[in-house]
C-alpha cells in the first residue's frame, strides 16, 4: 500500500492540526519510512477512504496518524489528517490487535 507513494500532501490545515498535537511534520514523514501497521478507519470513511497508521518515531515514541491518499501532479500522495503520540493503554490495545492479525 505505501510502496507506490510519491510524497506527502501538506497545507496549513493539516500541518497545523498535526503539529498542534506535538508531532512534527518531519516525524510524521519519517514514520511512513519505517515499519508500521495500517488499518482501515471505517468510522471516518464516509466521504473518502481513510486509514490509521501506527508506528514509531526515531526516538521510539508511538504515533497514531489518521490519513488518506490524494492524487497529486506527481502521483499518489499521503495526506495526513491528524497525528498524535499514543498513550500507554492505546499502545497495549494496538499491540494486542496487531498480534492477532499476525497469528
Amino acid at each position: 500500500m505505501i510502496e507506490n507513494i510519491d510524497g506527502f500532501d501538506w497545507d496549513a490545515g493539516n500541518a497545523g492540526k498535526c503539529e498542534k498535537h506535538g508531532v512534527a511534520i518531519a516525524d510524521i514523514e519519517d514514520v511512513f519510512s519505517r515499519p508500521l501497521h495500517i488499518l482501515a478507519d471505517l468510522r471516518h470513511s464516509d466521504v473518502e477512504d481513510r486509514f490509521i497508521a501506527v508506528g514509531k518515531t526515531t526516538d521510539g515514541r508511538e504515533v497514531f496518524i489518521g490519513f488518506t491518499f490524494r492524487a497529486g501532479k506527481t502521483g499518489v500522495l499521503i495526506r495526513p489528517i491528524t497525528a498524535r503520540f499514543m498513550h500507554k493503554r492505546e499502545v497495549e490495545k494496538y499491540e494486542k490487535a496487531i498480534a492477532k492479525t499476525e497469528e
